[in-house]
């Protein structure tokens, strides 16, 4: 079992958490993850590691209620317990020899963005980061992200906060304006990775993106989280849990992945309405 050391809301819908994993807070690394079970009767899901304390011996998590596991694991509390708690998994992000990075990050993707930046600006590269929300009450981790970047840009879709418009504007500027970085790492809906590429792409600048969005199951048996690449011309199947999370975006095929993630919106939204209505009754 693993206890609950802290727990507080990023907003209506983002929660944040402190595991304590000792084990698992001594080796993750930035773009990483674990897996989960609330109850011995749960499902396994797959949540980024968003920090870690060696010292204190804690795994934090950040995760959005969408589904009925994560209702269930939104209405634990601090003092509660985990009955699993596993990792840490998938391939740590790549950043030996990158003296200057963009982070671009969207929504509760900026969870495992975060962490990326934070190691980078440890490492002592010159980190701009690009964050960006639909408006100005879901915005998260603005603070973390001022003091681990040389320059913060935030964005809001519906200009509510700060600047007004999608991340892909300020790059396109600062690309066009004649920036370089040699890497751009972007984390967020699938769309958005999408258009960051193509944003990227007539400059030549490196992008990875971290697919975590697609992965389900986490240790690539369930074949949820498939991916075709394309390298040079040759269709490659690559899985996002133990192949990734992290892909050279010119590579992803992202309209097949976007097609294979809606399959399960529907029953994802059904399940946790049941979950709700469990709770509301004092089932659970």
């Amino acid at each position: 079992m693993y206890r609950i050391v802290s727990k507080k809301p990023l907003n209506s819908t983002v929660t944040q958490m402190e595991i304590e994993a000792p084990l698992v807070a001594n080796k993750a690394k930035p773009g990483q993850f674990i897996i989960l079970r609330v109850d011995s009767e749960g499902e396994r899901i797959p949540l980024t590691v968003a920090g870690t304390d060696p010292a204190k011996g804690t795994v934090k998590i950040i995760f959005q209620i969408v589904g009925a596991t994560t209702e269930k694991l939104n209405h634990k509390n601090e003092g509660g317990f985990l009955q699993d708690f596993v990792g840490p998994l998938g391939v740590a992000t790549h950043t030996d020899n990158i003296k200057k990075v963009c982070i671009v990050g969207g929504g509760v993707g900026c969870a495992i963005a975060m962490p990326v930046a934070q190691e980078f600006h440890r490492l002592g590269a010159e980190v701009t980061s690009i964050i960006g929300f639909r408006n100005r009450d879901i915005v998260i981790l603005e603070d973390e992200f001022r003091e681990c970047s040389d320059r913060l840009i935030v964005m809001t879709d519906d200009g509510s906060y700060a600047r007004q418009g999608n991340v892909t504007v300020p790059l396109k500027e600062m690309l066009e304006a004649g920036e370089t970085f040699d890497m751009i790492i972007t984390i967020g809906p699938l769309i958005m990775m999408k258009f960051v590429v193509l944003a990227a792409k007539p400059f030549n600048v490196p992008v990875t993106v971290s697919m975590n969005p697609i992965m389900i199951d986490g240790t690539g048996m369930c074949g949820c989280c498939r991916l075709t690449l394309d390298r040079d011309g040759k269709k490659v199947t690559k899985f996002a849990c133990v192949d990734g999370p992290d892909f050279n975006g010119y590579e992803v095929d992202f309209d097949e992945a976007m097609s294979r993630n809606r399959m399960y919106m529907d029953f994802e939204l059904h399940a946790r309405e049941e979950t709700c209505n469990l709770f509301a009754k004092g089932e659970n």
